[in-house]
């Protein structure tokens, strides 16, 4: 049976998540992942989810270094684990400039040092209950857990985009975690990992390679484009990282105007310009038979553990994206 993901970023209730995920777990689905952002606090609705499945695993897709502090992220990690019976893993990552300032009112430094050193502290307090720590980023006295955690190692992936993280997943991390992600991307992420992991002296092969698919299957090709648009859009306009790496898969004219169509305010433009030969890159879209193929796609890529992320939306939401869960359940 292959291995599959499904995650959650948005249009759904987070009671309407546990639901997907529940069926997922029935549906044989590897893991489940709820996404940091605005639909919820991804901790809580994984506590639900736990409660309401058996086997899936459960993970965070991702949480900021930024947004919470070092122990508070342990406690989180582990409380999860001890309701899922240890099937929780831990996706860090250090998002965005334009959300930890704008959104959280923090300032966003040193990121790549800040989130080494938390999944340095994160660790020592899952093993040893306890952590005092004097690094670049963190200066903590003391903090101990009052409780015992139920596995003294939880799997913690990293969120990457370009070599130098790549590298980073490789040498820390179980796993990276990969977003809008090109077959050529896949193939390229997948050799910076196992670069890392081998200055690391670990086996490439013990890293996981995942990546999120945005995901709108059933209905028409231009059905599924458009389900598309707006998050494509909103991600060239807003966040660097992906911005660069659409550019890089060959659209830098068609984005320059996307962007420039959101910068004056004119959303559905913007959406409009966004080219259906990136979508096809970047996302599954199409009949489940389409889909499905371009999972195997990308496995062959050196793709380890694709996740489909259902982009979903409206008053039938929720069906939308059992929809697509069952299309492209494994086989």
């Amino acid at each position: 049976m292959d291995r599959i993901g499904v995650a959650f970023s948005g249009g759904l209730q987070p009671t309407e998540i546990v639901e997907c995920i529940h069926l997922a777990d029935e549906l044989g689905y590897e893991s489940g992942w709820v996404a940091e952002g605005h639909s919820g606090d991804q901790f809580s609705i994984l506590t639900a989810c736990a409660l309401k499945t058996e086997k899936i695993l459960l993970g965070t897709s991702i949480a900021s270094v930024f947004v919470r502090s070092a122990p508070t992220i342990a406690m989180a990690a582990a409380s999860v684990d001890h309701f899922s019976n240890g099937r929780f893993i831990l996706g860090l990552g250090t998002s965005h400039k334009v959300q930890v300032g704008p959104e959280h009112g923090l300032v966003f430094e040193r990121a790549v040092p800040r989130l080494k050193e938390c999944v340095e502290i994160v660790r020592t307090l899952l093993k040893e209950g306890e952590v005092s720590y004097q690094g670049d980023v963190y200066n903590i006295e003391r903090f101990d857990f009052w409780f015992k955690a139920l596995r003294r190692e939880i799997p913690i992936y990293v969120a990457a985009v370009f070599p130098k993280m790549l590298e980073v997943c490789g040498e820390i991390s179980q796993g990276a975690l990969l977003t809008w992600c090109t077959l050529e991307h896949a193939k390229t992420a997948a050799k910076h990992v196992a670069i890392g992991a081998e200055r690391a002296g670990r086996n490439p092969s013990e890293v996981a390679v995942a990546t999120l698919l945005p995901c709108a299957v059933g209905g028409s090709a231009d059905q599924g484009m458009d389900a598309m648009r707006t998050n494509v859009a909103r991600y060239a306009a807003n966040f660097p990282r992906y911005l660069k790496l659409m550019e890089d898969a060959g659209f830098t004219e068609e984005l320059l105007a996307v962007r420039q169509a959101w910068g004056s305010g004119n959303q559905k433009e913007a959406s409009a310009l966004v080219p259906e030969a990136l979508i096809d890159k970047i996302a599954l879209v199409g009949s489940a038979e389409n889909c499905l193929e371009k999972l195997k796609q990308y496995r062959q890529a050196g793709i380890t553990q694709p996740i489909i992320s259902p982009r979903v939306g409206g008053p039938k939401a929720k069906e939308q994206a059992m929809d697509i869960i069952r299309a492209c359940a494994p086989r």
